[in-house]
């Protein structure tokens, strides 16, 4: 549910974001034991990677993240958001960063990938407990705490497992649509939400068109509406 401003109804806890924040890291590992090493060199939704190079990207991620929280609020992320480009800039920038750091990688196995992503988003998620409230950065007049940043770390790990599952000619979809749309909102300023013009039902999510508005008073939205609006933000659909 969505109150005023666009604001999610959902409340952005440790309890939740965390339970949601596992579960990710948990389909990530359950998807990636059922490709073969042929799957690992098939294609993926996002067209320059590989299932092994989607598997180095995690890893790549999850490493940035203790990375910006051991330099909070000054990161290099902090240093990115706050020139306050618009979303393309931005997303540029992040694309020739994740690209370096792909290119950077020990030659590994698609499990070895996986194994490495997990065990550094785990301990991530062990540290930011008793730094919730922390500063992580600005975006504009936005403050994303670490907290906050969270909600962006759940929407990386739950999207990519949608790429996994692709891969793998099959569907995925979470089981709590509405958290992530929490923590996108909380940890994600630079990318706001839009929804289709008629929401509330799942036919109207699915289909195709260029008719949106931003996410704002009195919107409800089905968990599979949720999930559709997290996957055209990304850009997936």
């Amino acid at each position: 549910m969505y109150g005023l401003w666009g604001q999610s109804m959902t409340e952005w806890t440790p309890g939740a974001a965390l339970s949601a924040y596992h579960a990710g890291v948990v389909i990530i590992c359950e998807l990636s034991a059922q490709f073969t090493p042929e799957a690992w060199a098939g294609p993926t939704p996002c067209p320059e990677w590989r299932a092994v190079d989607l598997a180095g990207h995690l890893r790549c991620v999850a490493d940035n993240y203790h990375e910006y929280l051991d330099d909070a609020p000054v990161s290099l992320l902090a240093r990115l958001m706050s020139a306050s480009a618009g979303p393309p800039s931005l997303a540029r920038k992040l694309a020739r960063q994740n690209a370096a750091e792909l290119a950077a990688l020990p030659d590994a196995t698609g499990p070895e990938h996986i194994a490495a992503f997990a065990a550094s988003a785990r301990a991530y998620a062990l540290r930011v407990v008793d730094v919730w409230d922390m500063p992580h950065h600005h975006y504009r007049d936005t403050l994303v705490t670490v907290g906050g940043f969270v909600g962006a770390a759940c929407a990386e790990w739950h999207l990519h497992a949608w790429d996994l599952a692709r891969s793998l000619g099959k569907d995925y979809r979470p089981a709590t649509c509405e958290v992530l749309v929490a923590g996108w909102q909380a940890g994600m300023p630079h990318l706001p939400l839009e929804v289709p013009v008629a929401v509330g039902t799942c036919a109207a999510a699915a289909r195709p068109g260029p008719a949106t508005e931003t996410v704002g008073a009195g919107h409800g939205l089905a968990e599979s509406d949720s999930w559709r609006v997290l996957l055209r933000a990304s850009g997936r659909v």
